[in-house]
């Protein structure tokens, strides 16, 4: 009987994915930790592991560039975002100035379905953390921000919003903040309760508390390991 051991199966996609989908898929893994800041992002391996050709993934990359979760460094390829501690103190002021307005433009613009979408995100955060999804606890933390500019009724304040998201949770994964009490559910009821309330003062108050705790939490993590990319998107 032969000892050889079997081999590995190469990663051998069923279809042809789009450069919205994949960009999607890259982007998610960025910011539910499974994508480490620093970690490089080999052109042909991600052309294998999506069945898709160089000039599609060069695509996703120039649109996630665009987006800042990725960085595009000349003759070396393509790097997931790794912000400086300079960058991260600019993100954090950046959003200590937006999210009070945009909690005051949700608080004057509020009605009965903003208020079930909200309700509905915070049952969303309780049920992941629950079961202790960590992936959706990153992913759904960050949208919460997101969803509140949303609600806000500003485009230009969402798109902003969602950029400074981004960054955030880049930020946390490279400094090791701790998901379960950088980002707590209570933080996030408190803040919807006081919107609920009508009371713009005590939400932004605690919207810069949160936001004081997350930064707060920040520790320098300057290690970062090489991905392996076959296993994160086989």
């Amino acid at each position: 009987m032969s000892s050889k051991a079997p081999a590995r199966k190469a990663v051998a996609p069923a279809r042809e994915h789009g450069v919205e989908e994949i960009a999607e898929k890259i982007s998610s893994a960025i910011l539910e930790h499974r994508l480490a800041p620093g970690t490089k992002l080999g052109e042909d391996r991600l052309a294998t592991i999506f069945g898709a050709s160089r000039a599609k993934i060069r695509e996703v990359f120039a649109r996630l560039a665009h987006e800042q979760l990725i960085e595009l460094i000349p003759q070396r390829g393509a790097f997931v975002a790794k912000p400086t501690i300079e960058q991260a103190q600019d993100v954090f002021e950046a959003r200590r100035l937006i999210e009070p307005g945009v909690l005051r433009r949700l608080i004057a613009t509020l009605d009965d379905v903003k208020q079930q979408r909200l309700r509905r995100h915070l049952e969303l955060e309780a049920d992941a953390r629950k079961r202790d999804d960590k992936r959706a606890i990153v992913r759904l933390s960050g949208e919460f921000h997101v969803l509140l500019a949303e609600l806000a009724g500003n485009s230009a304040l969402t798109r902003t919003m969602r950029e400074l998201s981004a960054l955030t949770c880049l930020i946390i994964s490279l400094y090791d903040a701790p998901t379960a009490t950088s980002c707590r559910a209570d933080e996030h009821e408190e803040i919807v309760a006081a919107i609920k309330r009508g009371d713009a003062r005590r939400a932004e108050s605690l919207m810069l508390h949160h936001l004081g705790h997350i930064e707060q939490s920040l520790r320098l993590d300057a290690g970062s390991e090489e991905a392996d990319l076959e296993s994160i998107f086989g």
